[in-house]
């Protein structure tokens, strides 16, 4: 634990009657991609909501390097260096690629307001470096002066990743990167994380239902059933626990393949 940059303790929300997480705890390390696997309604997306601040956890606590972000304004968490794509687009579809990417980065200019409504040159040296640092890498460029509506969906996927990066932070949360994705693309997907780690000084933590990309590229999984962790460790290990392959039944081949 001492490597770890986030660390969730013994977290728990409740929805009505629903428990929605129980007691949940686990830790992202520095440079680690983080996978959490688990079937529909298994808490997946709750817990997300937890670090990111959407959801305020009914007890337990969740650390971000020395802060604690359990009860953290959502606009804090950016600062401190936590960014996060959403299992549904969420990009302005009226906006070019290039203007949704460069939203990401405007809380972190040093420019002001009236610097950016006047279109001062300063506000333009600012977007101009932000965008070299992502355009090569996401392979976006190409499409960059097109409406975010009128682009393939996979580059859509990449220009919310490509907004998520922009603000360089520490962790990267990934809900449901692959879904809607084709095969070539998922695997496209997976390269692409990789490279990521490789270039950008980020831990990842990723939810994703498509149980190959999780084990292939994860340094360790955790599993997660109705709200409680199951499992946690190497993805070899998570993918023949009792517990998960019983979680799966009918998804069970998946399970021991990966």
């Amino acid at each position: 634990m001492s490597d770890a940059l986030l660390r969730v303790d013994d977290i728990g929300v409740r929805f009505g009657g629903v428990q929605a997480l129980a007691g949940v705890s686990l830790a992202v390390n520095r440079g680690e991609i983080r996978g959490v696997i688990g079937p529909n309604g298994s808490g997946k997306t709750t817990l997300f909501n937890c670090i990111s601040g959407i959801y305020r956890p009914a007890y337990g606590e969740i650390h971000f390097e020395s802060t604690c972000i359990t009860r953290l304004a959502r606009h804090r968490l950016a600062r401190l260096g936590i960014a996060r794509t959403f299992q549904n687009l969420a990009l302005f579809r009226t906006l070019t690629v290039r203007q949704n990417v460069l939203v990401g980065a405007h809380s972190f200019g040093r420019s002001g307001f009236l610097s950016n409504a006047l279109r001062l040159p300063r506000v333009r040296l600012e977007e101009m470096a932000s965008g070299r640092r992502l355009n090569v890498l996401l392979e976006i460029a190409p499409f960059a002066e097109r409406l975010t509506a009128e682009v393939p969906f996979a580059v859509a996927k990449r220009v919310e990743l490509a907004r998520a990066l922009i603000s360089e932070p520490k962790l990267l949360l990934l809900d449901e990167p692959a879904g809607g994705l084709n095969h070539a693309e998922v695997a496209g997907l997976e390269a692409l994380l990789c490279r990521i780690r490789a270039h950008f000084t980020v831990s990842i933590l990723l939810v994703e239902h498509h149980m190959n990309l999780v084990m292939r590229i994860s340094d360790r999984v955790a599993a997660l059933e109705s709200g409680r962790k199951i499992a946690d460790g190497t993805p070899h290990e998570v993918c023949r626990d009792p517990e998960v392959i019983r979680a799966y039944l009918g998804q069970t081949d998946h399970v021991l393949a990966a």
